[in-house]
């Protein structure tokens, strides 16, 4: 019997229950849920890190939009609110899309 203990997706326990197993789940409080969604998040992102091919990318980034959305949600705010503060400091700041890698700075 595999023991887990990590944060999962909301179906998992539906579809765990479709394939005739049983589990043990609990409720996360709020202080414990962000600290797993952390966590989750580094997991995530590791394996997107570890992507071999551009669809396997795609699939853990998805994961990580994913927990970003629950993430801006636990801290208050909806994910539109998060694109929101994205996008003004894309204009203040700029994106990624040039590509500009910083070598070094000068002093005057």
């Amino acid at each position: 019997m595999p023991i887990y203990n990590k944060l999962v997706r909301d179906r998992i326990p539906e579809i765990i229950s479709n394939n005739g197993q049983t589990m043990s789940v609990r409720t996360l409080e709020e202080e414990e849920y962000r600290a797993e969604l952390r966590a989750k998040l580094k997991e995530e992102t590791n394996e997107y890190l570890s992507a071999r091919t551009d669809d396997e990318a795609i699939e853990e980034l998805a994961d990580v939009l994913e927990l970003l959305h629950a993430l801006s949600e636990s801290h208050g705010i909806t994910p539109a609110k998060l694109e929101e503060v994205r996008k003004h400091k894309a204009e203040k700041r700029g994106g990624f899309k040039e590509r500009i890698y910083l070598i070094e700075v000068h002093d005057a």
